[in-house]
């Protein structure tokens, strides 16, 4: 009895938690106002640094998409930093850069491949703009989405904006697509909060001053756009994702639950280290850090707690498994389990590894 009283506790704890924080969030702060003067004439001189590694399938479609933006181009700067490709990406952004002569574009060829913190760092010392927007390769944008990522730093509270995304491509999406919707509401009620401290490289923009401040990307944990993020709201700074700006993200084709774990294990080793400023944090961002941080790293294990007292409860325990196994059938629940599984995967992992430089999954054009 007392073994079954503990797994539905933490069952309810494990589900409750996560449920009761989407709910007032959402309640609270997803309808009030932004209180931030954004313009949409602002225009200041904007750097797009691209990192890649062996992008040759994907490097022209999203040149081609960077230049197609809706923002004055002599504006523009654009950085590619290229980590020792040997499938002939650094030639065919030369190739692109000769045919668009129009084009402000920059290529830096690494000797060694350091990860993409290192790329983006080195790339900044290039830097002109003065907003730097990182640029996955593998993304795209709207055609209007880098003026609408600018019009916010207009406003000089605005130190880091960010994207909601869509997953888009052949590769396995149904874990994406099945939690997107409450996971982007989350990220804009968070901004409306005071700031979010979970970025997209697909489109992470901040003010080059403050990236300079901070001595730029961190290079020893893998979610360099989060953290960034997260300590320029430290500093007081609003660090912010729209609800109008979007990016599409093309999800791998093969190597899918590698890509998915590694993803958690950055926002593991962010949350890890961030949670430890938090007490400085400006008191709306502070309740938000604390909650993803516990979200991250200690909700996840109460779900194997809680099956391991069921199971050691004997026959009643063993009821409650049977139910938690038919509820697979539903999808949202499915996709909760399923990403609580890979955050515990990416705990595990990062005692052995922080995949800071990775294999490369493949990714098709949509």
């Amino acid at each position: 009895m007392i073994l079954e009283a503990l797994a539905l506790a933490l069952a309810g704890a494990h589900f409750g938690a996560p449920l009761l924080y989407y709910a007032c969030m959402r309640r609270r702060y997803l309808g009030r106002p932004w209180g931030v003067r954004a313009d949409e004439g602002y225009r200041p001189r904007v750097t797009v640094i691209v990192p890649t590694y062996r992008e040759a399938a994907l490097i022209r479609g999203r040149l081609d998409n960077i230049y197609a933006q809706e923002y004055p181009r002599e504006l523009v700067e654009v950085i590619v930093v290229d980590g020792a490709s040997d499938d002939g990406t650094p030639e065919l952004v030369e190739g692109w850069a000769a045919e668009h002569p129009d084009a402000n574009l920059r290529l830096i060829r690494e000797a060694e491949r350091g990860g993409k913190a290192r790329a983006l760092n080195r790339a900044l010392r290039y830097a002109t703009g003065e907003v730097v927007v990182i640029a996955d390769a593998d993304a795209l944008w709207p055609s209007g989405a880098l003026a609408e990522a600018v019009k916010w730093f207009a406003d000089p509270t605005v130190g880091a904006v960010s994207c909601l995304k869509r997953p888009a491509g052949p590769g396995a999406k149904w874990l994406e697509e099945g939690y997107r919707r409450y996971y982007n509401e989350l990220r804009v009620a968070e901004s409306k909060a005071f700031a979010t401290p979970i970025f997209h490289g697909e489109l992470a923009a901040f003010r080059r001053d403050l990236l300079e401040r901070l001595g730029g990307f961190p290079t020893d944990i893998g979610a360099d756009d989060s953290h960034t993020a997260t300590r320029i709201a430290l500093m007081g700074y609003r660090a912010i994702t729209p609800e109008g700006l979007w990016a599409e993200e093309l999800v791998p084709s093969e190597g899918y639950l590698a890509w998915r774990v590694r993803r958690a294990q950055h926002l593991v080793q962010h949350f890890a280290r961030a949670v430890s400023m938090a007490r400085g944090a400006p008191p709306e961002f502070r309740l938000v850090l604390y909650a993803e941080a516990y979200l991250h790293l200690v909700n996840p294990w109460l779900l194997p707690a809680a099956l391991a007292a069921a199971l050691a409860a004997g026959p009643p325990g063993w009821a409650l498994v049977g139910l938690g196994l038919a509820l697979l059938a539903y999808k949202p629940y499915r996709t909760w389990v399923a990403m609580q599984l890979c955050l515990i995967a990416a705990a595990l992992r990062n005692l052995w590894t922080k995949e800071v430089a990775w294999r490369r999954e493949e990714k098709a054009p949509s």
